[in-house]
């Protein structure tokens, strides 16, 4: 095989991981485009064009994803629609109507689950809440590893697998001795579910976690998941809301019922139920990150400039209170966020637009925030010394200041034309871990070094 053809190969090979993707686009279906690709390939070649050329007039004649996603939802309404209401596979995989019965009953357990601790006394009280906020996540997260275990059929054993690290974590926050409402504690109980949101990653890649293509499809999962709980929230909001007021109008007060019940139990339940709908929507429509990046990264990059801007014509500096801080770094993870959705949602193969332009930009203001960010942090440390908070935020924002680093200079050789898209996708994926990691040593570690202060 030639140089070229290798390379022709290696680019085929990474289309049809594209097109693979977006799950609107069945096995079959995926082979049929691929051997239409290949025929205009060897016409483009026989009329002349090298490798590179013909692959690109062949790839924009066959068209972008979103195009063949909306003309198999035509060609296939029946199918889509089928799979969209019933949880059909449609790949061969589960029987029809087996998802749904799957996650409801596994919503339903979550939802009872969070009700167990009444069994014993504990309730969602003022003077109980330091046990829900160190478990919250246990009355949800293995069930959703249940349901994505089940779905990737990794077995009793691969459930298993996947329980010990719920059951070690669950060892470490209730037998560590904290102090009451202190910093370790607060930290411990915050960084928990971003720990084992790993182990629900590799539920959902079914081990297979070296894969990148899984990785960035787990990326999808979680921000859709995010959407989908946001919107089921509001729905949650606006049936209490009535609930109360259609029991008031008969002189009867519901807010015991919604409090103690209806919010805790739909709150468990609602993860499962939008588990459930992302993963019967990606295998028939397109997601929402094309149009939620298109949206917000413009937005995001407009505040970001105007507050360095602001702050460089005003020459004042950033006086980082903790909540002044919390809320640097959680605009900081929206950023991260926007980028994870926007390289999700991007044609690999598609050469550098304006908005790659607008994306970098984001990037590299981020960046700028992050720099500034960890100098006042730094400078907090040296007239203060060490706290678990202060610790925390410094090694946080060090893990974004290296993806944010490394991200910024991978784009910008995308946009020069350098390195491939890839590239920057391999990269994201690979240093999602990273986050999981450090959230570990500070819900294990952080409570020994600092006294369980």
């Amino acid at each position: 095989m030639t140089v070229d053809a290798e390379v022709l190969e290696r680019q085929i090979a990474e289309w049809r991981a594209f097109v693979a993707r977006g799950r609107a686009i069945a096995g079959p279906d995926v082979e049929e485009l691929e051997g239409h690709l290949r025929d205009q390939i060897e016409a483009l070649t026989g009329a002349g064009l090298d490798a590179d050329e013909a692959f690109l007039v062949a790839v924009k004649r066959i068209g972008s994803l979103n195009a063949l996603s909306r003309e198999f939802a035509r060609e296939h309404s029946e199918r889509l629609w089928r799979q969209l209401v019933l949880g059909a596979d449609g790949s061969g995989g589960k029987p029809l109507r087996t998802e749904p019965i799957v996650v409801l009953a596994l919503a339903a357990a979550a939802a009872v689950a969070i009700k167990v601790p009444e069994l014993f006394g504990i309730r969602f009280a003022a003077d109980t809440s330091d046990f829900y906020a160190r478990n919250l996540g246990f009355f949800v997260l293995p069930f959703l590893t249940a349901y994505l275990a089940w779905k990737r059929e990794l077995g009793a054993a691969g459930f298993v697998r996947l329980l010990l690290p719920f059951a070690a974590a669950a060892l470490v926050v209730n037998l560590y001795p904290f102090q009451p409402q202190g910093h370790t504690f607060y930290l411990a109980a915050i960084h928990l579910p971003i720990a084992l949101w790993l182990v629900v990653g590799l539920a959902y890649v079914g081990f297979r976690w070296r894969d990148s293509d899984e990785r960035m499809n787990f990326i999808r999962f979680s921000g859709e998941l995010f959407i989908y709980y946001v919107l089921i929230a509001l729905g949650g909001g606006v049936l209490s809301a009535f609930t109360a007021g259609m029991f008031e109008a008969i002189g009867l007060q519901a807010e015991g019922f919604i409090t103690r019940w209806l919010l805790p139990c739909g709150a468990m339940g609602a993860v499962l139920i939008g588990s459930g709908l992302v993963e019967v929507k990606q295998g028939v429509i397109e997601n929402m990150a094309p149009v939620l990046t298109r949206i917000f990264t413009p937005l995001f990059t407009l505040v970001l400039l105007v507050f360095l801007a602001t702050m460089i014509g005003t020459g004042r500096g950033i006086d980082f209170q903790r909540e002044v801080l919390i809320g640097f770094d959680l605009l900081l993870a929206v950023v991260l966020g926007l980028l994870l959705y926007a390289v999700s949602a991007r044609d690999p193969l598609a050469p550098p637009g304006p908005f790659d332009l607008l994306q970098l930009t984001l990037v590299v203001s981020a960046l700028i925030v992050d720099v500034v960010a960890l100098v006042a942090i730094a400078a907090r440390i040296s007239d203060f010394g060490f706290t678990p908070n202060r610790t925390a935020a410094l090694g946080e924002n060090l893990i974004l200041l290296v993806n944010l680093v490394w991200s910024a200079w991978l784009y910008a050789r995308f946009m020069r034309g350098r390195a491939p898209f890839s590239a920057l996708e391999r990269w994201q994926t690979s240093y999602l871990p990273v986050y999981s990691f450090w959230a570990f040593i500070v819900v294990a570690v952080f409570p020994l070094v600092f006294g369980f202060a």
